[in-house]
């Protein structure tokens, strides 16, 4: 019989330890605190906490929206301190190495955090509880209890959260989802293809062996099981259970958020994953190659598949429906109607729409309103890909119950 999550299996389940642990052990703040509204023309003070490659990279973003300033930046890495300082356009940010000064200081409103999956939740959590709205990197938690525990933050606090799913802020998803999802045009739903192949880092540098100076590594585990440094867990972190959740958390997360805003239902009822480690044998405890199907109660399924194999390549996402079929992916979507001679229907963009995901969340800071990729929803999607990790280590069908977990995140 399958297994049945309720409540859901914690991380080391999986593998190893928690970091939801590190989050509950966190001193309680009032909601509140140092909360202030911020007029349309007032200046949006950020700290960054993570500032690697892709901390950078949206970092970059939220300085290009008026009246936002870094004014803050916290790594356990000098290395991305100082990589990080070299592209803030104004003013002489806070250099730092523990992330709690961000949030102990009155002078910051709101914080990126784009650190490896197992700080999410104790990052989130605590910058909420100290007043400060967040843009937090997908996915949105390590665990399903950690991302419980991070929407029962956010609903209990009037701080703005978006989370870095950014086909939410897309023009051409927000297009599409109106023209064949909200007219009814696409018909029922009965099968979503997705998949995205050739992503995770693959080979490791030699001259990345040696433990890195000004690296605190201690740090870096934080909540995880202690460790000797280990380049590898550091540098291609996705591809280790106690830091990441592999290709299915790094990018079905995205695809499957699609899937659920499309067709307006977002927890499954079971997931079946299948895969292994066939081609880069480096100790990884995530596979390199993967195929998922979940189901949903609504009477349709969502498939996944990602490989590394040499030579695979390509992303995107294919809903079936019975009166067309539509692929969608970061710079485009085809919507073919069904019947012999239909034309089909295209539109392209040519920007990252990263962009608009910055913009939003900026907008949404100075409104007080939502921001487009919400926790409720993120974390949704992010469960869809813990279950179906869940069930590649179980190897087997695992159940779900949708009820129990709304249940669980009301409470």
């Amino acid at each position: 019989m399958p297994d049945r999550l309720v409540p859901p299996i914690s991380r080391r389940a999986f593998l190893a330890g928690s970091a939801a642990a590190a989050a509950a052990a966190l001193p309680l703040r009032p909601a509140s605190l140092w909360a202030r509204v911020l007029g349309a023309n007032e200046r949006v003070r950020i700290g960054v906490l993570g500032p690697g490659g892709r901390g950078r990279y949206v970092m970059g973003l939220l300085q290009r929206e008026p009246n936002v300033q870094i004014v803050a930046l916290a790594d356990v890495f000098e290395n991305s301190l100082r990589e990080a300082r070299k592209l803030v356009t104004a003013g002489e940010p806070a250099m730092l190495g523990d992330y709690r000064r961000v949030l102990d200081d009155r002078n910051v409103d709101a914080v990126l955090i784009a650190t490896p999956d197992h700080w999410h939740a104790p990052m989130a959590v605590a910058a909420i509880q100290a007043g400060k709205d967040v843009y937090l990197e997908k996915p949105l938690a390590h665990t399903i209890e950690e991302g419980r525990a991070i929407v029962r933050a956010a609903n209990a606090s009037n701080r703005v959260v978006q989370v870095g799913l950014q086909q939410r802020s897309g023009p051409h998803y927000i297009e599409a989802k109106r023209k064949y999802f909200d007219s009814g045009r696409i018909g029922k739903v009965g099968h979503v293809r997705t998949w995205w192949h050739g992503q995770n880092p693959r080979a490791l540098n030699p001259a990345l062996e040696r433990r890195p100076e000004g690296l605190n590594w201690e740090g870096f585990v934080g909540p995880a099981p202690t460790r000797p440094f280990n380049p590898r867990q550091f540098y291609q972190w996705r591809n280790y259970a106690d830091f990441g959740e592999g290709q299915v958390g790094d990018l079905f997360t995205h695809w499957v958020d699609v899937v659920h805003w499309f067709v307006g239902e977002d927890l499954p009822n079971a997931a079946s994953t299948i895969g292994g480690t066939f081609h880069f044998r480096d100790g990884r405890d995530w596979p390199d190659t993967v195929s998922l199907l979940l189901e949903y109660p609504g009477g349709w399924t969502c498939s996944f598949d990602a490989s590394l194999a040499p030579g695979a390549s390509g992303f995107g996402v294919e809903f079936f429906g019975t009166n067309g079929r539509l692929f969608i992916d970061r710079n485009r979507y085809t919507f073919t109607p069904s019947g012999s001679g239909a034309a089909p229907e295209t539109s392209q963009i040519e920007r990252d729409i990263t962009i608009d995901h910055a913009r939003n969340f900026i907008e949404a800071v100075r409104s007080r309103g939502k921001a487009n990729s919400e926790v409720t929803t993120a974390h949704h999607s992010t469960l869809a890909a813990h279950l179906a990790n869940l069930a590649y280590l179980r190897k087997q069908r695992v159940a779900f119950d949708p009820a129990a977990e709304r249940a669980a995140t009301a409470r």
